[in-house]
């Protein structure tokens, strides 16, 4: 049986970070991308080979649309160079941005931009690469607990993520026929640097979520990677079309 190989976009740092490592220690291989920093990228992927895995790090801004055709390409050659194979067995569209403004002073520029990277480029990219999943496959749409619960500054970014919930529960339907399950997975708060840093650095904001959260504290990157191993697991394998929240309980 072929070894599984994942495709994890953002998977350089902070939470991607943590599911390219996690996957690999379950046995996956693993294709990661970067926006820019090839040697944060690199660093990910020499730590998954010290676990005895293969992993190959590949530049792409989900930002931009137009990049998608030669990304796939890329890709394809990648997969045949390193594993000898046309397909790869899950997708997990994490890569993404913070944005924090009120809605009252939230740019039109902003608001485009949270389009592009988290809607538009989740929604095209995961279409280019339709023909690159095994049959039989996963897709893992990263949303966020601001999907369910309102804090002020993130309405801009939450819309964007209700817009993910609701493209995961489509493509479920119009998958099944391929037997590829598609889900969402929900991250409450997490202390990594997205957003600044602001939950890992700020004392006061992390003291509160942790309060607000029923197992009493804030979010690890390896809480959300482990999310990542269990839902792409063969056990895991008749969940289809649901949201996964992991956020300790936050706000219920």
């Amino acid at each position: 049986m072929n070894t599984p190989i994942a495709l994890i976009t953002g998977g350089s740092r902070g939470l991607g970070k943590s599911m390219a490592l996690t996957l690999a220690g379950h046995g996956t291989d693993v294709v990661l991308t970067y926006r820019s920093n090839q040697a944060e990228a690199q660093a990910v992927v020499e730590a998954i080979t010290q676990q005895g895995r293969r992993a190959v790090a590949l530049p792409l801004d989900v930002g931009k649309v137009g990049s998608f055709a030669s990304f796939a390409e890329q890709l394809r050659a990648t997969l045949r160079q390193h594993w000898q194979r046309d397909r790869f067995d899950y997708l997990v569209n994490n890569a993404g941005i913070g944005v924090h403004a009120s809605f009252a002073e939230t740019t039109e520029a902003q608001f485009d931009e949270l389009v592009n990277v988290h809607l538009k480029g989740a929604f095209f990219l995961t279409q280019t690469l339709l023909p690159l999943i095994a049959d039989g496959g996963r897709i893992l749409n990263i949303s966020s607990g601001l999907a369910r619960f309102a804090l002020p500054g993130y309405s801009a970014y939450a819309v964007m993520k209700g817009g993910i919930e609701v493209l995961t529960r489509y493509l479920a339907k119009e998958l099944g026929e391929r037997r590829i399950a598609v889900n969402t997975l929900a991250p409450g708060a997490i202390e990594t640097d997205f957003g600044g840093g602001v939950v890992r650095d700020n004392k006061d904001v992390n003291a509160y979520i942790a309060s607000q959260t029923a197992l009493g504290r804030v979010g690890l990157p390896d809480d959300i990677g482990g999310a990542v191993a269990m839902l792409l697991s063969k056990e895991s394998g008749w969940i289809n079309g649901q949201r996964v929240e992991a956020s300790g309980g936050m706000f219920i």
